[in-house]
């Protein structure tokens, strides 16, 4: 005697799956940050012990040519310090990057490193990036 079984059709639901997706794709769109640099072209100088850093904080260029740009408004050396007090009222608390081109006046960025130290923001750092291998 033999059995015979019935086949039916398996027929999967895969409006779940979709929502699911979707639903991820939208939290992590969401949730990403999306780290938007100024527009100033500068060359980073290198560093093989560089570090990535993905929070958002107020930040400091420097030009190869000596221009200071803080926040993307360009600024001289002599009211840099006020407008960090200005736009940092917790000190302690905010971040301040700065960025200086590979082949700005070093002298010139120790005396903004100076301006941030005096505007008494105390966590900052000097943005490099890791060489291309």
């Amino acid at each position: 005697m033999e059995f015979e079984r019935k086949r039916y059709p398996v027929r999967l639901d895969i409006a779940p799956l979709v929502d699911v997706v979707l639903n991820l794709l939208l939290f992590f769109m969401l949730t990403s940050h999306w780290v938007e640099e100024p527009a100033i072209k500068i060359k980073l100088p290198d560093s093989n012990t560089a570090e990535s850093i993905w929070e958002t904080s107020k930040m400091i260029t420097i030009t190869k040519h000596g221009e200071i740009y803080f926040m993307d408004k360009r600024v001289d050396l002599k009211n840099l310090r006020v407008a960090i007090q200005e736009s940092l009222p917790e000190k302690e608390k905010g971040f301040l990057r700065i960025k200086a081109d590979r082949e700005a006046e070093v002298g010139l960025l120790v005396r903004v490193i100076d301006e941030v130290r005096l505007a008494g923001v105390k966590n900052f750092s000097v943005l490099t990036e890791r060489p291309n291998r």
